[in-house]
C-alpha cells in the first residue's frame, strides 16, 4: 500500500545555499526506497477551507515501512540540517489507504464501535445508580 511523506515548510524569503544542496542531494536519498515527489512547494496551490502558510512537499513510497526506512537512513539524516536550519516545518509520514478503499464501510465500523461505547457507558451509568440506591 502506497504511504507519503508530507510536510508543511516554511521557508524563509531568500533561501540559503545549504537549501540548495538539500534539494540537489535528496532524490539519490529516495531512490533506493522507491520515493517519488508528487508536489514539490506547490506555489500554485488554492487554499479551499483554514489556511495553509508555507509550502507543501508530498513524496510516495511503495510501503510505509520505505517511508520510515528513507526517513531514517543516514544519507537522508545527513541532509535534515542543510534544510532545517533554514525551512523549519511540519513532516509526517502517513500511511495510504487500499486501492478499493469505500469511507462508508470505515463510517459503519467507526459507527458501530461509538454505539458500542454508547452502550457500555449507559450500563456503567445504570450499574452506578443501582449501587448508590443500595447504599440509600
Amino acid at each position: 500500500m502506497t504511504a507519503y511523506a508530507m510536510a508543511n515548510l516554511h521557508p524563509k524569503p531568500v533561501l540559503d545555499e545549504e537549501v540548495f544542496t538539500y534539494m540537489e542531494r535528496i532524490q539519490a536519498t529516495l531512490d533506493p526506497f522507491g520515493g517519488r515527489f508528487l508536489v514539490h512547494g506547490a506555489p500554485d496551490r488554492e487554499v479551499m477551507e483554514g489556511s495553509w502558510p508555507g509550502a507543501v512537499v508530498l513524496l510516495a513510497f511503495p510501503t510505509y515501512e520505505n517511508a520510515r526506512a528513507w526517513y531514517a537512513s543516514e544519507a537522508y539524516q545527513a541532509l535534515i540540517p542543510l534544510r532545517a536550519r533554514h525551512i523549519p516545518g511540519d513532516i509526517l509520514l502517513i500511511d495510504g489507504v487500499p486501492e478499493n478503499y469505500d469511507p462508508a464501510t470505515t463510517a459503519a465500523r467507526l459507527r458501530g464501535a461509538a454505539n458500542d461505547q454508547a452502550r457500555a457507558q449507559e450500563q456503567a451509568q445504570a450499574q452506578a445508580r443501582t449501587q448508590a440506591q443500595a447504599q440509600a
